[in-house]
């Protein structure tokens, strides 16, 4: 697989271990350096201390929950132009239209695919990359 992407870093924030190793296995078999939090607080702290290129958050977690780490995160300037990915159970529209309204780049209901899981990363960064100039090389083709 393609180890282009190990300078571009993706924050995992999951309490549930089986779904965190997982989603980590993925992202690193695609080449990309991975942080893991298991609770809000923590992956507040991470998120403030590194260079994160993506968020995947779930909203159940543990103080705070992904709500308010999602509502903290677009409030602050510095951490509001990080794509965040949400990652839930809940597969309920009005969920869906209030985490994109508070700034979610994507909202994914778990269980997911490794395929699914990769293109969306892939094209959210795509789409980053080419906003802000850079060039952000894809670990995969994302069919459109």
């Amino acid at each position: 697989m393609a180890k282009k992407n190990r300078t571009l870093t993706i924050l995992i924030i999951e309490d549930e271990p089986d779904i965190q190793n997982f989603v980590s296995r993925v992202l690193e078999l695609e080449g990309y350096q991975v942080l893991k939090a298991g609770d809000g607080k923590t992956g507040l702290e991470i998120v403030r201390d590194n260079s994160v290129a993506l968020v995947l958050l779930d909203l159940r977690l543990p103080e705070p929950d992904g709500w308010v780490v999602l509502r903290e995160m677009k409030r602050n300037p510095e951490l509001s132009r990080i794509p965040v990915v949400v990652l839930t159970a809940i597969a309920e529209s009005v969920q869906l239209r209030r985490t994109l309204r508070m700034g979610a780049a994507q909202y994914l209901v778990k269980p997911l695919s490794a395929n699914h899981l990769s293109k969306t990363i892939a094209g959210i960064l795509s789409q980053k990359g080419s906003q802000t100039g850079l060039s952000l090389k894809t670990p995969l083709a994302v069919a459109r």
